[in-house]
C-alpha cells in the first residue's frame, strides 16, 4: 500500500464519522431491545417490592406485584423475562424447586395470565431452594451428587413447563443436565419447549450481588468443582459443544464482560443462537460508578451492551433491560 493509499483510507474513515447520520448508516453492530431478556426475582408474600441493595432498581417481587411489572416490560418492547424463585422454606433436596405450587410455578402462571405473549424463561437449578446453597444435592462428604441431581433438575424443568414456561434454562452445571432435561421434556409431551443451556458458566466473583438477591450463597465450600475455572477458554467450547449435542436450543456464556472472547468463540463454533448473561456484579459496577459521578450511566450501559452484541451474542440477559429499552426508544 502506497502512502497515498494509506492517506485515502484515513480520510475515508474520517468522512464516514463526520455526522451522526453517517455514523448511524455505517454502524456495524446494532443494539436492539428484541435481544433483551429481563431477569426477575419472585418471592412469597403480599405487596412485597423489596429493594436489592447492591442492585439499585432491582427488587424481590411477590406474585401480586408481577402484573404491573410485566405490563411495563411489555410496554417497553421487551419480549422475554427470566424467573428466579425465592422459596418460603428450604431443605437439603431443594423440594421447593419442583413443587407444583412452588414460587416460580405460581409466578409463571400469574405472568401468563397477565401477558400471555410474553416469553417466560425459568432458571432450573436447586441453589435457591437448598438449605446448603449448592446447585445439587450433597453426598456425606459435602460434594455434589451429580447423577442424583439430574433427576431433580429434570423434574423441576417439567414442572415449570407444565405451569406455562416457554423456555427452561438449566444453570446448575451438572454434567448431563441438558440431556436429562431434554429427555424428560420430550417424554412429557413438551418437545416444543426451548432449552437455553448455561453452557459456559464460570465460578465468577461477579455473581456476588445475585447471591444476595436470590438468597443462594453456599453455606459451606464453593461451586468451583462444577462451575468453570475463569482461566479456561477451550474448555468452554467443549462444554458448549456437549450441550448442543445433548439437545440445547440456545447456549449461554455467563458472565459476559470478562468473557467476551468466549462469547466470540462460541458464536464462531455454535450452530445455535448464543446468549450472554450481563450479570449482577457487572450491573452493580456501573450503578455504583454512576452514583458516584465517575461515568455516564446511559453511555456506559449502552456501550457495554453493544460490546456484548459485537462479540457475538444474539440474546443478552441483563438487569439494564428496562433502562436500555427506554434509551434506545429515545435515540
Amino acid at each position: 500500500m502506497t502512502p497515498a493509499d494509506r492517506l485515502e483510507n484515513f480520510y475515508r474513515g474520517r468522512r464516514n464519522r463526520h455526522t451522526a447520520a453517517l455514523r448511524s448508516m455505517v454502524r456495524e453492530t446494532r443494539l436492539s431491545v428484541d435481544s433483551f431478556m429481563y431477569p426477575m426475582f419472585v418471592t412469597h408474600g403480599t405487596n412485597v417490592r423489596r429493594p436489592i441493595e447492591p442492585m439499585p432498581g432491582i427488587f424481590q417481587l411477590s406474585i401480586d406485584q408481577l402484573e404491573a411489572e410485566v405490563n411495563e416490560v411489555v410496554d417497553l418492547g421487551i419480549r422475554s423475562v427470566l424467573l428466579f424463585g425465592i422459596p418460603a422454606d428450604k431443605d437439603a433436596r431443594g423440594t421447593g424447586g419442583y413443587a407444583e405450587d412452588g414460587i416460580v410455578q405460581e409466578a409463571t402462571r400469574a405472568i401468563k395470565a397477565a401477558q400471555p405473549g410474553l416469553l417466560v424463561a425459568t432458571d432450573v437449578c436447586l441453589c435457591e431452594y437448598t438449605d446448603h446453597g449448592h446447585c445439587g444435592i450433597l453426598l456425606d462428604d459435602g460434594s455434589v451428587d451429580n447423577d442424583a441431581t439430574l433427576e431433580l433438575l429434570a423434574q423441576t424443568a417439567v414442572s415449570h413447563v407444565e405451569a406455562g414456561a416457554d423456555i427452561v434454562a438449566p444453570s446448575a452445571m451438572m454434567d448431563g443436565q441438558v440431556a436429562a432435561i431434554r429427555q424428560s421434556l420430550d417424554l412429557g409431551g413438551h418437545e416444543s419447549t426451548t432449552l437455553l443451556a448455561y453452557a459456559a458458566k464460570y465460578a465468577s466473583a461477579f455473581f456476588g450481588p445475585f447471591r444476595i438477591a436470590a438468597e443462594s450463597a453456599p453455606q459451606q465450600g464453593d461451586r468451583r468443582s462444577y462451575q468453570m475455572d475463569p482461566a479456561n477458554g477451550r474448555e468452554a467450547m467443549r462444554e458448549i459443544a456437549a450441550d448442543i449435542e445433548e439437545g440445547a436450543d440456545i447456549v449461554m456464556v455467563k458472565p459476559a464482560l470478562a468473557y467476551l472472547d468466549v462469547i466470540q468463540n462460541a458464536r464462531r463454533m455454535s450452530s445455535v443462537p448464543v446468549a450472554a448473561y450481563n450479570v449482577s456484579g457487572e450491573y452493580a459496577m456501573i450503578k455504583a460508578a454512576a452514583a458516584n459521578g465517575w461515568l455516564d450511566e446511559k453511555q456506559a450501559t449502552l456501550e457495554t451492551l453493544t460490546a456484548i452484541t459485537r462479540a457475538g451474542a444474539d440474546i443478552i440477559l441483563t438487569y439494564h433491560a428496562k433502562e436500555a429499552a427506554r434509551w434506545l426508544a429515545e435515540s
